[in-house]
């Protein structure tokens, strides 16, 4: 059979209703992205899908025959085992085979019908590629990066970042029929993050099932994407991007109510084939070109969901004379760090402690100081920071939305504030909100309204996409591609790094490298 049918699914939590009605079909070769809003029940939907969680109505069919293998979120579930026993058990079958075929083979008193059943598991053994399992599992951690001292270590004593990438093998362990992932990049370096994405791509006849904010990853490896929305599961033929532009594409053809449904499908037509042109660098490319051509304009669907509006303009035009840092240094944070501006230049910088990159925008402000080198502003330059802790401006502050984004705005008129407010989701009442009592993600929506209200042309970004949700960061990264100014910026949304940058800057307390080039061409660099 090898595929997954869910059949009739529904799962209430008391009065709430999570999925009402479900009926989905996952077939092999295809990798699917589950993608909704906050809360939408995306990591539960996967639990129902491998048998942790039983729905209130309806069920989910897999063959007998399939295998399927699931990313451990509990890292402390096999604290008793080494990281290589660990991986093995990824394959649970197989454990729980080697485990028999040695006890039997301890016997005192092995007989012939000891013989026989030791045979029969030996060739079951074979069957599951158990004589190379160990070099595998071997195969798996040096890919991810894992020192081979770690290779027999307790799981116990190792740290967490280890642990997480263990698990990940253990999940990949074995090639198996079934593999569902949630948020398989949380705490992976960029190149690990590169190399899973390659190993999922040549999967073969794998259904893969991920839950992942990482936008990047999405549009990398899912040849389909499930929409958890109005109670419901949606699959849509196509990466992360496809699903966005085509329910956004829907989404304003459906105001105009006036316009023809023929010519709402052409649009849909026009769209379909710009991004099957896309196709051939995608993941089973051929098969999904031809799924993409045959959309009909019923079958994509707007979103429920809403977006911010983001847009940094400026008036003021930049000269030639941008930044030019010189022999920047911190002690116990970074040293002799040079680099200069060109005009146009949007630089991700990169490196594994961010407090070092926060300490360095800090010191480009001038809100902490330097123990060495220089920082020279460009005349022409008005300067917008977004530092990584922005507690200061709501802690204790009384006032509310609409008088708080009036301190950074000319316009004084409350329903032109309130206007702008609405265009980051703070409408009707929730402008009236005091400052004091927003949730992380309301927080930087605020701070991004008052740098675009200040008009500069130069944004520092420090972690931009913490607290947010998918939807904000998709158009936090719109804001900052469209962007005509210049920028510095460090995140761990490789989407952004992927699209917002030009040239890019990786520290370890020394400048390490400094290039004009894609972020994709710098993760196929050998550094």
């Amino acid at each position: 059979m090898h595929m997954i049918q869910v059949n009739d699914v529904s799962l209430q939590f008391g009065s709430r209703t999570l999925f009402d009605h479900v009926n989905l079909k996952f077939t092999r070769g295809n990798c699917y992205g589950v993608i909704g809003a906050n809360g939408a029940g995306k990591s539960t939907f996967l639990k129902i899908l491998s048998g942790e969680l039983e729905p209130n109505k309806g069920e989910v069919t897999v063959d007998k025959n399939e295998r399927v293998s699931v990313l451990a979120q509990n890292q402390n579930a096999y604290d008793d085992y080494t990281a290589l026993e660990t991986v093995m058990w990824g394959h649970r079958r197989l454990m729980e085979v080697l485990s028999l075929r040695n006890e039997i083979y301890a016997k005192p008193d092995f007989n012939d019908e000891d013989g026989v059943k030791a045979g029969e598991l030996e060739a079951e053994f074979a069957d599951m590629d158990g004589y190379e399992a160990e070099s595998n599992a071997e195969a798996l951690l040096n890919s991810l990066k894992i020192d081979r001292e770690v290779f027999n270590k307790k799981m116990s004593e190792i740290d967490a970042k280890a642990k997480v990438k263990v698990l990940l093998a253990q999940s990949l362990f074995g090639k198996p029929d079934i593999l569902i992932l949630d948020e398989p990049t949380n705490n992976l370096d960029a190149k690990t993050a590169k190399w899973l994405e390659d190993y999922l791509m040549n999967l073969g006849e794998t259904i893969i099932i991920i839950v992942s904010h990482n936008r990047h990853f999405l549009n990398r490896v899912c040849s389909h994407i499930c929409d958890v929305d109005f109670k419901q599961i949606s699959i849509f033929v196509g990466n992360y991007d496809f699903w966005y532009e085509s329910s956004q594409l829907m989404a304003r053809l459906a105001k105009d109510q006036n316009k023809k449904k023929e010519q709402r499908a052409k649009d849909l037509r026009e769209f379909i084939a710009r991004f099957s042109a896309n196709a051939s660098k995608s993941r089973q490319a051929t098969s999904r070109r031809r799924e993409l051509e045959k959309i009909q304009f019923d079958d994509v669907k707007p979103s429920s969901r809403k977006y911010p509006f983001i847009d940094f303009k400026y008036e003021r035009e930049i000269g030639n004379d941008i930044l030019e840092v010189e022999g920047l240094t911190k002690k116990g944070f970074f040293e002799n760090i040079s680099f200069r501006l060109k005009r146009d230049d949007k630089i991700a910088f990169l490196c594994s402690k961010s407090q070092t990159v926060s300490m360095l925008f800090d010191c480009l402000m001038g809100l902490a100081k330097p123990d060495g080198g220089t920082v020279k502003w460009g005349q022409t330059i008005i300067p917008e920071y977004l530092p990584q802790n922005y507690d200061n401006y709501f802690d204790g502050v009384e006032l509310t939305l609409v008088q708080w984004i009036a301190q950074y705005s000319t316009e004084k008129y409350e329903e032109d504030l309130r206007g702008w407010l609405g265009r980051m989701l703070f409408s009707g009442a929730e402008a009236l909100k005091k400052a004091s009592v927003l949730s992380g993600g309301e927080r930087v929506r605020c701070m991004l309204s008052k740098i675009m209200l200040g008009g500069a042309n130069f944004i520092i970004f420090d972690e931009p996409t913490n607290h947010l949700d998918l939807e904000s960061i998709t158009a936090l990264n719109k804001g900052m591609t469209g962007f005509r100014g210049s920028m510095l910026f460090i995140t761990h949304d490789e989407e952004i790094i992927s699209t917002a940058a030009n040239r890019i800057i990786e520290i370890d307390n020394v400048k390490i490298f400094d290039r004009d080039t894609a972020y994709d061409d710098y993760l196929e660099l050998e550094l």
